[in-house]
């Protein structure tokens, strides 16, 4: 018998680590499996940890990958042979390293989930679930097509929001540019035809403060950066912090307009990945504990573990949430409804169908009034600069 210090994820998809006593790696797995903990990692006591070389794979690639093994083995294809097949067509390296080694794992006598699951930065707590109750429940070519489907689904969305701010982003950044071209090349050049009427107290307030502007900004423009620079890390490191980020998840739901749209896009989120789970067999509250983290909010995550610890004592879901007044009363009691009809499963995929047609609304609508206020505060910035130049030219003009 020898020690072995374990790393391992149980049904709620929390991670535990220990020592147990095996004759081989092999009955060690085997004696986790029986605990109902999933092996992320073993290794004999004493030896150095073992490096999965886990690798970051984009999601095109393991949408393809999930729709390919699952074609393969409704075809009749052993597991085995469908990872040689689909390792030597990728052509994605990432995913070529990750599959060798889920191959070989397999062939001493590991599960596909249990292999899987030693590349987090390929197969998230979403997919392994999922395949870990669709290979226990005899349905694993299902469950890779709808963690294909889901997969598919959420970076489409990602991309989506991503290309909608794009234009209002790079408005904000070239007015930034321009305006900053202006006042550090541009506005000097006028400060010696101006000196006189400074003189004689004739300039113009507005240009007078214009070329206060310019000689701070051109004198000390690059200390006022760098302590922007300075302030940026020290706010985004205490953000980093525990408390940080409640205090911005908070700050994020109560935003006007921008709030909804962000907490729409959280609860569709969760709402499409419990749904997901529940459909692929996974037990309510694991699937409950996992699908928290999808939200990426922490407040709503709170509420919806404390929902999974209630569901655990025997109340219904829709009360919690219900309780914690960060769900829209619709969409609780459409959830309340679902659970009584049995019907939770197809519920919350329509209300994340639902709320993501809502918030692309919504999003567009916003985007379409920030890129006009965009435009007019650069021109206001533009205009202010040339009327703030041109003016002390039209009053001498005038005297004349």
């Amino acid at each position: 018998m020898a020690d072995f210090t374990y790393i391992a994820r149980n049904t709620g998809g929390q991670c535990i680590e220990g020592v147990l006593s095996a004759g081989t790696e092999r009955e060690a797995i085997a004696a986790l499996s029986a605990q109902q903990l999933f092996p992320v990692e073993i290794k004999a006591a004493g030896k150095a940890p073992e490096r999965t070389g886990s690798r970051k794979v984009k999601a095109p690639a393991m949408v393809q990958f999930y729709v390919q093994l699952a074609a393969l083995m409704r075809s009749g294809v052993p597991l085995l042979r469908a990872l040689e097949v689909l390792e030597r067509q990728t052509t994605v390296p990432a995913l070529e390293h990750t599959l060798h080694d889920i191959h070989s794992r397999i062939t001493e006598g590991q599960s596909l989930p249990e292999a899987m699951a030693r590349h987090p930065k390929a197969f998230d707590e979403l997919a392994l679930s999922m395949i870990r109750a669709g290979s226990e429940g005899g349905f694993l070519e299902e469950s890779l097509e709808r963690v294909a489907k889901f997969t598919d689904q959420q970076a489409e969305m990602k991309g989506r929001v991503l290309g909608a701010m794009a234009y209002p982003m790079f408005l904000s950044a070239f007015s930034v540019v321009i305006v900053t071209v202006l006042v550090v090349f541009f506005v000097p050049k006028f400060e010696s035809l101006f000196s006189r009427l400074r003189e004689r107290g004739e300039l113009p307030a507005v240009t007078d403060w214009l070329l206060w502007f310019s000689n701070f900004v051109t004198s000390y423009g690059i200390f006022v950066a760098i302590a922007g620079v300075g302030i940026f890390f020290l706010v985004r490191a205490q953000l980093a912090t525990e408390a940080g980020r409640w205090f911005l998840d908070r700050w994020r739901l109560k935003i006007p307009q921008v709030g909804a749209i962000y907490r729409n896009l959280a609860v569709s989120r969760f709402c499409r990945v419990l749904g997901t789970l529940l459909s692929g067999g996974v037990p309510i509250v694991a699937a409950l504990k996992i699908s928290s983290g999808s939200t990426g909010n922490k407040v709503l995550s709170k509420a919806i573990d404390n929902a999974a610890d209630n569901i655990t004592s025997g109340e219904a879901l829709a009360t919690p949430l219900m309780a914690s007044g960060h769900f829209p009363p619709d969409i609780v009691e459409m959830i309340a409804v679902a659970e009584q009809s049995n019907t939770l499963e197809k519920v919350l995929t329509d209300i994340a169908e639902a709320l993501e047609k809502q918030t692309w609304r919504r999003l567009d609508l916003v985007v379409r009034l920030v890129e006009p206020l965009m435009l007019l505060v650069m021109a206001s910035a533009v205009l202010l600069i040339v009327v703030a130049l041109l003016l002390p030219m039209l009053k001498s003009a005038m005297a004349i």
